[in-house]
């Protein structure tokens, strides 16, 4: 539950703030002095709260709000965004690799590319939309920080972030100063008269490529979307079964990490009858995934491996 003083907090009232806010206000200041701080919107719930603290904290005319957009988000993340700009007073600005004179048509140009979908680094998509382009946007922009939406559920994210991209990146992590987690920030949005993405009201434990379905999702996750968006699941295991005529070699999405294990196909392949399909795989919930933050989606990042990221297929190779 988010408590009363973190609810004024965040709605900026700055009066109801207790003095552990306060000495944390001061801490994060200390981080930054000055603008521009950046704040990252991915469509997800914990990016948007990380925005609001940011306008809160820093000021409206110190904080750039941007989006990174890979044109593979459900239609109600463009409903989000613009409800979130209502709230916030502010103009999220996009950047993006997809489009007219820009590297890439559609996300799926990347994986034809690459004949791959997810590699050992993560998805191949997001590396290309996502942290490549905002590598670039860092070498053409100053800025005094970078805020990403990693909440207290995260630390091992965050810890593998500070120690990967502290120097770069200069990253800070409001929701981790105050100690919220998604709920949390699933309530504030609520609160706020925000309607959630379509993609949590679905059900879904992330926001982000519903277009498609996320390549990162696991087996829960493409069970999930079998059920509820068959046409995603369809269409993503026509471009699996596409990818692994043109390699040589199957390429899947998913792993079984059973006592056998193996990869899992989304549909079964008339030519890899040995390898197992989702449909011989024993149902299981959604696991989490971390909304995008302009770094990488999905789990890829972590320390410590976890069950949503076992179910990746690592065995790809650029």
């Amino acid at each position: 539950m988010v408590t009363d003083s973190r609810r004024k907090f965040i709605e900026g009232s700055n009066q109801m703030k207790t003095k552990d806010m306060e000495s944390k206000d001061e801490a994060l200041m200390a981080i930054v002095n000055d603008a521009p701080v950046i704040g990252w919107w991915s469509g997800g719930v914990t990016s948007a709260i990380t925005c609001k603290l940011c306008i809160d904290i820093y000021g409206l005319e110190n904080v750039r709000l941007i989006f990174i957009d890979t044109f593979n988000e459900d239609e109600d993340t463009y409903r989000f965004k613009k409800d979130c700009e209502k709230w916030y007073g502010k103009k999220i600005e996009t950047i993006t690799r997809i489009g007219k004179g820009k590297k890439y048509q559609k996300i799926q140009d990347v994986w034809y590319k690459y004949k791959s979908l997810n590699v050992a680094g993560g998805a191949v998509c997001s590396y290309e939309l996502k942290r490549q382009l905002r590598k670039e946007w860092e070498k053409e922009n100053t800025y005094k920080a970078q805020a990403f939406g990693f909440d207290v559920n995260e630390l091992k994210r965050v810890k593998s972030m500070v120690n990967s991209y502290k120097k770069t990146a200069k990253p800070i992590f409001p929701l981790l100063m105050y100690g919220l987690n998604k709920d949390d920030c699933v309530q504030v949005i609520l609160e706020s008269g925000i309607k959630l993405p379509k993609a949590y009201v679905l059900g879904f434990l992330n926001n982000n490529c519903l277009n498609t379905g996320c390549v990162q999702g696991g087996i829960g996750y493409w069970q999930k979307m079998k059920r509820d968006i068959p046409e995603n699941f369809n269409a993503m295991a026509k471009v699996e079964h596409e990818l692994t005529e043109m390699k040589g070699k199957p390429v899947t999405m998913l792993k079984d990490q059973s006592k056998n294990g193996g990869l899992v196909f989304l549909k079964p392949h008339k030519d890899y009858p040995n390898i197992k399909d989702i449909s011989m795989m024993k149902g299981r919930e959604p696991k989490p995934l971390t909304d995008c933050n302009g770094l990488l989606c999905g789990v890829t990042d972590l320390d410590e491996v976890n069950e949503t990221q076992q179910e990746i297929n690592y065995q790809l190779d650029l």
